[in-house]
C-alpha cells in the first residue's frame, strides 16, 4: 500500500519518508513520528493502518542526519543498544524542524485536503507533544511520550488539540513524572489525557514485550476518532 518518498528541506537536502495513501483523496495527512528504532516495519504498518482509516500517512526518517535508513526491531540486545545510541545522538530540535518540513510538504500535496495531524510513539510521543507546542499542526496524539515532564513549560503554547496516552506502569516515565504531566495539563482546554492502569511502555507495539491487545485497540480507536474529529475526515 505504501511507498517511499523524498521530503525536501532546501539547499539540495532531502530525507526519505514512508507514505501510505487511502483509496479516496483528497484526504487529511497524518505524520507518524518514529520510535527509537527508525522507520521500521512496525511504523510502516502503522501508516498502512492509518491509510485504511482514510488518512494519508507519512513516517519521515528522523535519524537521517545520523544514519539514513535505520530499520531496527526490538527483538535483540544489539538492536536495543543501537537504538539507545541513536536516541542519545538525536537532536530533538532538528527532528521538530524535519517534522514541520514534512507537514508543510503534505499541506501542499495534491492529494491532501490541507489538514495535517501528527501522532508519535515513545520518542515520537515527545515529538508529537512538541509539534503541538512549536507548530501550527491541526491535531497531535502522543503515545507514551518520554521526557514530557521536562517540557511542560511549553504547554502554554498549545493552541490546537492534543491527546496523550499514558500507561501507568511505564518503565520509562516514572509515576512522579506522570503525576506532574497530568497535574499540569489536565485543565488545559486543548489537551485530552487517557491513562491506562496496569499497562507498560509500548503497549500498542504489536509483537513487543508489553503489547496489550485490549489496551491497544482502545487507544487506537480513541486516536482515530480524535484525528477524524479535528481533520474533517
Amino acid at each position: 500500500m505504501g511507498k517511499e518518498i523524498l521530503i525536501s528541506i532546501g539547499k539540495g537536502k532531502n530525507f526519505m519518508a514512508y507514505a501510505a495513501f487511502p483509496e479516496q483523496t483528497p484526504a487529511p495527512a497524518v505524520i507518524v513520528a518514529q520510535e527509537i528504532f527508525g522507520v521500521n516495519q512496525g511504523l510502516r504498518d502503522k501508516c498502512d493502518w492509518l491509510a485504511e482509516e482514510g488518512f494519508i500517512a507519512v513516517c519521515p526518517d528522523l535519524f537521517w542526519r545520523i544514519e539514513p535508513g535505520i530499520q531496527l526491531t526490538d527483538q535483540s540486545k544489539a538492536e536495543w543498544a543501537r537504538a539507545f545510541e541513536l536516541f542519545n545522538l538525536f537532536d530533538v530540535n532538528k527532528g521538530i524542524e524535519d517534522l514541520i518540513a514534512t507537514a508543510a510538504f503534505m499541506n501542499e500535496h495534491p492529494q491532501s485536503n490541507g489538514k495535517t495531524g501528527c501522532i508519535g510513539y515513545c520518542l515520537g510521543g515527545k515529538l508529537a507533544y512538541l509539534m503541538a507546542t512549536r507548530s501550527q499542526i491541526d491535531v497531535s496524539v502522543g503515545y507514551y511520550g518520554v521526557g514530557l515532564e521536562m517540557l511542560l513549560n511549553e504547554s502554554t503554547n498549545i493552541t490546537k488539540p492534543l491527546m496523550l496516552h499514558i500507561p501507568e506502569e511505564d518503565q520509562f516515565v516514572p509515576k512522579e513524572a506522570q503525576a506532574k504531566i497530568k497535574e499540569t495539563l489536565q485543565d488545559h482546554p486543548q489537551v485530552t489525557i487517557h491513562s491506562y492502569p496496569g499497562l507498560d511502555h509500548a503497549f500498542t507495539r504489536l509483537g513487543g514485550a508489553h503489547y496489550d491487545e485490549a489496551g491497544a485497540k482502545l487507544a487506537d480507536q480513541r486516536t482515530i476518532d480524535f484525528l477524524k474529529n479535528h481533520t474533517g475526515l
